[in-house]
């Protein structure tokens, strides 16, 4: 190979290390450290307590609870057909744990695809139950009757919630309430006689379907919990209940996640190019500052331990009229008791403050580290940029407990790790290699758990959009 071949060879190479041009910018003239337009103000990792992991697992026990059909049924569009996945046909109580495949598809082909434009009624108050709504796309009131004979609204569902389930049970059911279309809606139904159907030919459906019915009702509190038998108000020498309370016999455990990276620094640069910034202290700052960057979106979107993927399904609400309101705001302070804070993208902040100038209202700031930071009901609503913004201009808005001590939302790390430069955060020297390239391995562990159910609210799909 000749030496005009060796040198193109290497000039295709990708990049393994900062370069002597563009470290020379940092040795010569008046000059501000490299700046990095990706950091932000990260305050949900500044207000997270905290908590430290040994063994990097953290076990959240809590008492014992009967849980069904707790999630969102999902579907599949394939131009104007609906479908749903059969196996989320499970996320429906009569369907909870029923493991055969095949009859799930047989239950997901008989569901009739019905659209409905805005103000439809989908279900009359008091009118026969004989089908479960699964609600593909739209916003659906429930509306009920008020203690003075008025209308009551009971709640607004969104893509992926369902309503009538006890119909497929229950062949007296009615409806409880009436339901509405606020927007255009694309609903799958589910009729109590398809399913009556599949179960005459499904031994295994029958079986399921007998055991589910034969099961006798647990005794629950209001939360679902197994209920704490207890006497108040006798008088006398009564008989006193006996009780327990039950723990969930497997609970969850949360392990420490991970965000990593190899910072690469040739030694020449390292050696010649450190007057007046040492450009090795220059790299790792803003490789720590991408790290953590990281680190916050991953409590927010991670699928195992982020905030909006593990937050219940009955604390997700749906604003009244698709734009942030104080109403709906209101509505998630009332879902949990002391509200630490609220989270949310920029744009929503900013919509909030719009339908807040429409009412003539000013909320109050309070001073958080030199910054005014905007108040509801006293609870600080903080900026962050990590949250989502859809294609239609939607968003999200985060509410929050916080804390061990009040059962809330708590952040998990480990300090104390080799090599450490602040706590749970380590940069380890992994050599030089041949082509005298310096690797260092930065590595972060972190993770987040929500200790009680309620500790977490999130207002879904805000428009941020609506100027008018």
């Amino acid at each position: 190979m000749s030496v005009g071949e060796e040198v193109r060879e290497e000039s295709q190479q990708p990049q393994q290390s900062l370069g002597t041009s563009a470290a020379r910018n940092l040795a010569t003239t008046t000059k501000t450290a490299p700046q990095m337009q990706e950091i932000s103000s990260r305050w949900l990792l500044r207000m997270l307590p905290w908590v430290q992991v040994q063994g990097g697992t953290y076990r959240v026990n809590r008492r014992l609870s009967y849980s069904v059909g707790d999630g969102r049924v999902t579907f599949v569009k394939t131009g104007d057909l609906v479908e749903v996945i059969p196996a989320e046909l499970r996320e429906l109580p009569v369907l909870r744990g029923f493991e055969d495949q095949d009859v799930l598809t047989r239950l997901a082909r008989r569901c009739r695809q019905r659209e409905f434009a805005a103000g439809d009624i989908l279900t009359s108050f008091g009118s026969p139950a004989d089908e479960v709504f699964l609600l593909a796309h739209g916003r659906v009131e429930k509306i009920g009757t008020g203690p003075y004979g008025g209308d009551a609204e009971l709640g607004t569902l969104a893509d992926g919630a369902y309503f009538g389930e006890q119909a497929l049970l229950d062949s007296e059911a009615i409806w409880e309430f009436t339901a509405r279309a606020a927007t255009a809606c694309t609903v799958l139904t589910l009729p109590r006689q398809e399913l009556e159907e599949v179960a005459a030919r499904s031994e295994s459906l029958r079986a399921h379907l007998h055991r589910l019915r034969s099961i006798p009702e647990q005794r629950t509190n209001k939360y679902g919990e197994a209920a704490i038998d207890l006497s108040a108000g006798h008088v006398g020498e009564a008989v006193l209940p006996g009780t327990f309370v039950d723990y969930e016999s497997s609970p969850r455990e949360y392990e420490l996640s991970v965000a990593q990276t190899v910072l690469r620094i040739h030694t020449r640069v390292a050696d010649l190019y450190n007057q007046p910034m040492n450009q090795t202290e220059q790299q790792l700052r803003l490789t720590v500052e991408a790290l953590k960057e990281r680190q916050e979106h991953e409590l927010i979107n991670n699928r195992e331990f982020g905030l909006l993927n593990n937050c219940e399904y009955d604390q997700r609400i749906q604003p009244h009229d698709g734009v942030p309101g104080p109403d709906d705001m209101d509505e998630l302070l009332s879902r949990r008791r002391g509200s630490k804070l609220f989270l949310a993208h920029p744009r929503a902040i900013s919509a909030f403050g719009r339908e807040l100038n429409k009412r003539g209202l000013v909320p109050e700031t309070i001073d958080m580290g030199g910054n005014r930071i905007p108040t509801w009901r006293g609870v600080p609503i903080f900026p962050c940029n990590k949250i989502p913004v859809t294609e239609a201009r939607t968003t999200s808005i985060i509410c929050m407990r916080t804390g061990e001590e009040e059962q809330g939302v708590v952040g998990l790390r480990q300090s104390g790790i080799p090599d450490e430069i602040e706590p749970s955060l380590s940069v380890r020297f992994m050599g030089i290699s041949e082509q005298a390239i310096i690797s260092y391995l930065v590595s972060t562990y972190y993770s987040a758990a929500v200790l009680v159910p309620d500790a977490l609210g999130v207002l879904e799909n805000v428009e941020i959009g609506r100027w008018k």
